[in-house]
């Protein structure tokens, strides 16, 4: 339960948070926020200030529809965003979300980022897995029924997490073929899951430590809140608090939030909480 960033091991046995920077105009929560050099440093300094372990930077959005980009304006947003990252924060773990491995050369040669969070957990691209194992990064495979263009228009499961759990069972085995060792895996709430999906699986999530490598739970503000709750993104901080307290009772390893400083609190008083449980 540990992987490496910036040359240390970061230990997964205590649960961390990782901050999402959207540097895209169009992402479902705070699409267009973060667009300047600016307004990226400030919410890159943000994330780390409110106590979370790793920054996933974004670029692609992957909201249900969202529009298809080019791979050179996926790499023109990363390089003003990750040039003033490093510069100013030389020491902070950097993930960023791609599932493209000519976005991931790129990244690692120039920037030298720590993780890759693939929504496609390297189905995607015949050569995803041999540029991540190349690049000796940590990997985040994440499971995802269809495209973001298409993922909910009828996702259909016999049972959704014993399905997941196979998927993941394949493609672990050929990730660990390819020689990647460090390796997460995100159940991709939301990716072509029903309401009722998106539910079971945080509801069930122990039955993934029977893969026996970290889970990422990312609820924060999603569709299963709002829709559910008949409110906005915006008013989905309680729900995304109570999932994830729900996840880290279940297992999980990592929160992916919006919200740092409240996952953050919310881990330390499962943890305390937990402790008096042992």
């Amino acid at each position: 339960m540990t992987i490496t960033c910036k040359g240390k091991l970061l230990d997964l046995n205590y649960p961390v948070v990782m901050g999402i920077l959207n540097i895209t105009p169009d992402s479902f929560y705070d699409g267009g926020l973060y667009l300047t050099k600016e307004q990226i440093l400030l919410r890159a300094k943000q994330i780390v200030n409110e106590g979370a372990e790793i920054i996933d930077v974004g670029a692609y959005s992957s909201r249900p529809g969202a529009a298809n980009i080019s791979v050179n304006e996926e790499l023109n947003r990363l390089d003003n965003a990750l040039t003033v990252i490093k510069k100013e924060m030389p020491d902070a773990c950097i993930s960023v979300d791609t599932f493209r491995p000519e976005v991931v050369q790129k990244v690692v040669q120039n920037f030298n980022v720590d993780i890759i969070n693939d929504i496609y957990a390297g189905t995607a691209s015949k050569n995803m897995l041999e540029t991540i194992a190349n690049n000796n990064v940590a990997y985040i495979m994440m499971h995802m029924q269809g495209t973001p263009q298409n993922m909910q228009t009828n996702p259909q499961y016999d049972d959704v997490v014993l399905d997941i759990i196979k998927f993941f069972s394949e493609r672990i085995n050929k990730a660990v073929n390819f020689g990647i060792n460090d390796i997460i895996i995100d159940p991709g709430l939301g990716f072509g899951k029903l309401l009722d999906h998106n539910f079971q699986i945080i509801s069930r999530l122990d039955e993934f430590k029977i893969i026996d490598y970290p889970i990422l739970v990312g609820v924060s503000r999603k569709s299963m809140i709002y829709k559910y709750l008949n409110i906005s993104p915006q008013e989905s901080l309680t729900g995304t608090i109570s999932l994830n307290t729900i996840a880290l009772n279940k297992g999980a390893n990592i929160l992916r939030v919006h919200d740092v400083k409240e996952a953050v609190e919310t881990i330390k008083i499962v943890n305390k909480i937990n402790n008096f449980a042992n």
